[in-house]
């Protein structure tokens, strides 16, 4: 698959995800992931304000092991720091990723931190 069909894949199922999942509100806001080729984020968005209630990613993390262990070290955090902001319900954005890998890691990693999606 050429680099040009990747990004366009990428672009329609984001944009086909995003139509699914909706706009995060007060009460259940939208748990969004980015993904780059050596870090994940994922912050905890309220759309109707417009702003951010809170955000982790594996940047913040001192060990060092595989991509898939630090998502899933990133979900538990950003799971304890949405508790501590009053956060128990989310919507899940997984952007144009499929649910696989770092993805599905940190989304196991939230849920074991009792956030709910």
């Amino acid at each position: 698959m050429n680099k040009k069909k990747k990004n366009e894949t990428y672009k329609r199922r984001k944009i086909r995800t995003r139509k699914s999942v909706g706009k995060g509100t007060g009460e259940r806001p939208r748990l969004s992931i980015f993904r780059s080729n050596a870090y994940i984020y994922a912050q905890i968005i309220d759309d109707e304000k417009g702003r951010t209630i809170v955000s982790a990613s594996s940047r913040e993390l001192k060990a060092k092991g595989k991509k898939t262990d630090g998502a899933r070290e990133v979900g538990k955090m950003l799971a304890e720091r949405a508790a501590k902001a009053g956060v128990a319900q989310v919507l899940f954005d997984r952007g144009g990723y499929r649910y696989h890998g770092r993805v599905k890691a940190l989304a196991e990693g939230a849920r074991e931190g009792k956030l709910v999606f």
